[in-house]
């Protein structure tokens, strides 16, 4: 997320405003409901962590040892656990 200059997006009567009430703070206006998109969707990141996952179940149903997994994909034994058992697999 990255700032944008009030002053840049906003009519000269709503920034006044705002002014009025928080002038010189930093400010969050969240998203209008009902636009709020998943997490991961815009950056990719979720298909990513979803094919990697995939790949790593099947390397696990084909033999690969969680020790081998953590290994590969720079995760704890733990979280390659996790991941395998989401599907059940251990």
């Amino acid at each position: 997320m990255h700032y944008h200059n009030a002053a840049n997006v906003l009519p000269i009567r709503l920034l006044r405003a705002v002014q009025a009430y928080a002038g010189g703070e930093l400010l969050y206006i969240p998203a209008q409901t009902g636009t709020k998109t998943q997490w991961g969707s815009r950056s990719g990141a979720k298909l990513r962590y979803t094919e990697r996952n995939a790949e790593i179940r099947s390397r696990y149903l084909n033999g690969e040892s969680l020790v081998t997994l953590a290994g590969t994909y720079y995760l704890s034994a733990d979280s390659i656990r996790k991941i395998v058992r989401h599907t059940g697999a251990v």
